[in-house]
């Protein structure tokens, strides 16, 4: 018997009413996915991601009080493991760079099409991150530049190696020409979840497929050498 798959719960903070009511009804819509809370402010963001259970925050910035990215900046400090995801019509360098320090998984632009921002939510309540095209493109530009107030955030390590730890372990597998089946039972993870990894990991290293992501990552050396199996 097939095991359900977990609900993710999801902490939705956005001040607009009739935005957030919009943003509530099309993620309910979706198998596995359930708002349990929501804030229309930072400080209350704060409160409720302390008392709620939760798998994600998506958060808006444009806040009143102690506004978005200081409340990010909160709940990360006081709820490490819980991820959040950023949501915001803004995108100006400088500003990425603050989410990223503040601790940040991901940022979409409002706008984004109903799928991706649903695969974003999934990807970063899975362990992954999520960029806008738009936040990378000005991040890498600015690295490009070898601009010091870049240099001297974790922006530079994200750059250099945009993979996190699993997602690096599942780009290794990849290489050694592993299917997702395969991989889920290497790592005991579900089928589901390599998929969003995936789809991140080829987002990210900005190739078409599994098999340029893998000659990638051995040109570039992203996965340690002894993650690279056979």
């Amino acid at each position: 018997m097939t095991k359900p798959a977990a609900v993710l719960k999801i902490l939705l903070v956005e001040d607009d009413e009739l935005f957030r009511l919009g943003l509530r009804m099309r993620l309910q819509q979706e198998t596995g996915l359930e708002i349990v809370a929501e804030a229309e402010d930072g400080e209350q963001a704060v409160e409720l991601a302390n008392r709620c259970p939760l798998d994600l925050v998506l958060l808006d910035i444009g806040l009143p009080g102690i506004g978005g990215i200081e409340a990010c900046r909160q709940i990360k400090h006081q709820q490490p493991n819980v991820p959040i995801l950023v949501l915001t019509s803004r995108s100006e360098k400088a500003l990425i760079a603050r989410l990223i320090a503040a601790g940040a998984q991901g940022y979409c632009l409002k706008g984004i099409p109903a799928e991706s921002l649903i695969l974003a939510v999934r990807s970063v309540a899975a362990g992954a991150s999520w960029w806008d095209q738009t936040a990378t493109t000005e991040i890498r530009a600015a690295f490009e530049s070898n601009s010091p107030a870049v240099l001297s955030t974790p922006t530079a390590e994200l750059l250099e190696n945009p993979l996190t730890k699993r997602e690096q372990e599942i780009l290794a597998l990849v290489a050694a020409g592993k299917s997702n089946q395969e991989i889920a039972q290497i790592l005991y993870i579900a089928p589901g979840t390599v998929r969003v990894h995936v789809h991140a990991i080829l987002q990210k290293l900005e190739v078409r497929d599994r098999t340029q992501a893998a000659i990638l990552a051995i040109q570039k050396g992203l996965v340690a050498s002894e993650l690279l199996i056979n």
